[in-house]
């Protein structure tokens, strides 16, 4: 079985969702002693957002060699989702959204034709029975309900670009609240430790 790790926090080791992945991970290990991982760090190597020259390669024209290093690293970003059983991402909530660096990698594993498609009946996900674990770290209370919740630009995007993919098993490993204090901070931690433990279940 392969997995797919995926940070995307630029805090390094001060980042709350970097050790909720971690942890995850470690407990999926757990269940599945004979898991591969593959490591991807969008913070330490980006992959370079979508532009009008990674359009025109994939057509055929000529680009120069930072264009085609970089697509080039977006193909194997494509080749180890499509090959994972299961991604796990470290998602942190910026300014109300998910990081750059999450969203750019995103454009790039969104291809037609191979991770989705479309139908009669409009796109269809070309990824089922992928499993996908997101680690959420945000420093409010965003979650449903909470008076802030119409202000969920992340979860919210991830669960729907990932459903547009196919993927329906999909769980939130939450720790919100975490600039809020000290108190609030480990109550957030505790409780995503829990959450975690649950997978192993």
């Amino acid at each position: 079985m392969k997995l797919l790790h995926v940070d995307s926090s630029i805090l390094g080791q001060g980042s709350v969702s970097r050790e909720l992945s971690a942890n995850v991970v470690a407990t999926l290990h757990t269940i599945h002693p004979d898991l591969t991982v593959t490591r991807l760090d969008l913070a330490a190597t980006p992959i370079g957002h979508l532009t009008a020259a990674h359009l025109a390669a994939a057509q055929g024209a000529l680009v120069d060699d930072a264009v085609k290093f970089d697509v080039a690293m977006g193909q194997a970003a494509l080749e180890a989702f499509l090959a994972a059983d299961i991604v796990v991402i470290g998602a942190p909530m910026y300014n109300l959204g998910v990081p750059s660096q999450l969203k750019a990698w995103i454009d790039r594993i969104s291809v037609a034709g191979q991770t989705f498609r479309y139908g009669d009946q409009g796109p269809v996900g070309l990824c089922g029975g992928k499993k996908l674990v997101i680690a959420s770290s945000r420093g409010g209370i965003y979650s449903e309900g909470s008076p802030a919740a119409a202000f969920d630009h992340q979860e919210s995007y991830l669960k729907v670009a990932f459903g547009f993919l196919g993927i329906t098993d999909i769980t939130f490993i939450r720790a919100e609240g975490v600039a809020m204090g000290d108190v609030a901070r480990n109550g957030a931690m505790d409780s995503a430790r829990k959450e975690t433990a649950a997978l192993a279940v």
